[in-house]
């Protein structure tokens, strides 16, 4: 059931709001102020082009591409937001109907807020969404091998480890091997993933200190 535009709320364990909501043009300068600031820290686990002249997209035109694939069903392309301010981006991608019913989710975030449990809450509620409202059936994550912080927070999750797919995604310049991991409505049994975040909070695990990159997943 394709429904857009969506706005979600929730909290992290530690009671901080987080929204989920679609990436409108007034967002650019805070958008842009956001990436600028965390060009360094994101580049490593950043998707590349593999041309060599890839054509740059305005943000006018990244925001007219997010609306037009998530009204015909292909993505979910949600912002992040937590005290009243955009810190990063959850997106659900790869959206299949039919017989597979699956889509792929990958995220970055402001070097700011991490640690604070705001990249598992914005996984948890977009899965969520994903599952309940969508009535998808599989939901992954592809994770770069050495993204530790990345690999904590679907574990956190409950996210089942599939093996390694070998030269995945092209991220900073180079085709890099990626872990897959997924889940399906049978290993939720029936909860939720927001549910399954809140009674695992005490663990710590997927909590990155501020110090400590916590790279985007589709592009780790």
């Amino acid at each position: 059931m394709v429904v857009w535009p969506v706005e979600l709320h929730g909290s992290t364990p530690g009671g901080d709001e987080v929204v989920l909501d679609p990436l409108r043009r007034r967002d650019r300068h805070e958008w842009s102020r956001v990436r600028s600031l965390n060009r360094e820290w994101l580049g490593p686990w950043e998707a590349t082009a593999p041309e060599h002249d890839p054509r740059p997209v305005s943000f006018a035109g990244l925001v007219r591409h997010y609306h037009r694939e998530a009204r015909t069903g292909r993505m979910v392309p949600f912002t992040i937001r937590t005290e009243g301010r955009l810190v990063g981006q959850v997106v659900l991608f790869g959206i299949s109907w039919g017989s597979l019913l699956s889509a792929a989710a990958g995220y970055w975030v402001d070097q700011e807020v991490a640690g604070r449990g705001v990249v598992p809450t914005a996984l948890a509620l977009a899965g969520d969404h994903a599952f309940g409202t969508l009535g998808l059936h599989r939901l992954e994550v592809n994770i770069r091998p050495e993204n530790a912080n990345s690999l904590a927070v679907v574990r956190k999750l409950g996210f089942r480890d599939e093996g390694v797919r070998a030269a995945y995604l092209h991220i900073d310049g180079q085709w890099r091997d990626h872990r897959t991991f997924a889940l399906t409505t049978e290993d939720l049994g029936g909860h939720s993933l927001t549910e399954r975040l809140h009674s695992n909070h005490t663990s710590h695990i997927g909590d990155t200190p501020p110090h400590v990159p916590e790279g985007p997943t589709q592009a780790t």
